[in-house]
């Protein structure tokens, strides 16, 4: 009788049983992340804190749409994955309108708690990103998570910018502008994950027509 590990099935199983326990830690760390950074991001006034902790539950939601499919099909795969995208779009216009009132009702943020709450949001995406990276690969599912995992880092240093920049300036506007940037890169990501959600449902459909065909 030949291992179960040389058997391509039971790779599978093993690949996906490793993926759900991956997903399951990093949902919890970014729902964690989502309630410190959103209860600093409102005492501290602080728009790019607000729209990091939004980064935070988007991911959480997506981890959840990633940990449902990752037994399914490529198409439920990238049916997840649209929806992925259609959350960021959402937060990245719910800080643009966030942005917008500050504008109009200006606040100077306090640089302390953007500073403290952004180094501790940087460790625990760090740890997150650093899991996710071995399997980024593994197919479209894999790929939006570890892509929201990476855009965390960015939008995380981001914050720490936007609490220097408060600090030197005394103002609210680099923070303001550290939290649209934030909101361009949701929307940037969204686009990109939309677009390869379509090419694998595109590649899936093409797949089960050939088939089709052939019986």
């Amino acid at each position: 009788m030949s291992d179960c590990c040389n058997d391509k099935a039971c790779e599978i199983e093993l690949l996906r049983e490793r993926q759900s326990n991956l997903l399951k830690i990093v949902l919890g760390v970014n729902l964690v992340m989502f309630l410190v950074e959103f209860a600093a991001g409102v005492i501290a006034a602080s728009t790019s804190l607000m729209a990091d902790s939004l980064d935070m539950l988007g991911d959480a939601i997506v981890y959840g749409f990633s940990l449902y499919v990752v037994a399914r099909s490529d198409r439920w795969k990238s049916g997840a994955a649209f929806s992925k995208a259609a959350i960021m779009a959402i937060f990245g216009l719910f800080v643009l309108a966030e942005a917008s009132w500050k504008f109009l009702h200006p606040v100077t943020p306090a640089y302390e708690i953007i500073g403290f709450v952004g180094l501790i949001a940087l460790a625990a995406n760090g740890f997150c990103l650093f899991l996710l990276t071995r399997h980024r690969d593994d197919d479209v599912n894999m790929r939006s998570v570890w892509l929201c995992s990476r855009n965390d880092i960015i939008a995380n240093v981001s914050v720490l910018v936007a609490a220097v920049g408060v600090y030197m300036t005394a103002s609210q506007w680099p923070d303001l502008v550290i939290g649209l940037l934030i909101a361009t890169l949701f929307l940037r990501s969204a686009w990109f994950v939309a677009n390869d959600a379509w090419d694998t449902f595109h590649a899936t459909s093409e797949r089960e027509d050939a088939r089709s065909s052939l019986l």
